[in-house]
């Protein structure tokens, strides 16, 4: 079981601010495309990669991570500074 986690623009677009769910993904890319194929609301949050960040177990990862062992993954945008 793992936690996927939501942020600003994307818990709007998904409908929730999280979710638990059983996952055969390998890596962040793989849960992904599986998340996408879920309901439009995650078609339409994971439609632009480039527009997001995620973390696995609070640390920064990019989408070609393992998650293996992971048991939280969070989405969110680019943060800025200021």
């Amino acid at each position: 079981m793992i936690d996927v986690l939501y942020f600003a623009w994307l818990r709007e677009r998904v409908g929730a601010p999280r979710e638990q769910l059983e996952t055969q993904a390998a890596t962040v890319a793989d849960l992904v495309t599986e998340l996408a194929a879920r309901s439009e609301g995650h078609a339409l949050a994971f439609e632009n990669l480039q527009g997001l960040r995620v973390a696995l177990d609070q640390e920064l990862a990019d989408f070609a991570a393992p998650l293996a062992g992971v048991r939280e993954v969070a989405f969110f945008p680019p943060m800025t500074g200021g």
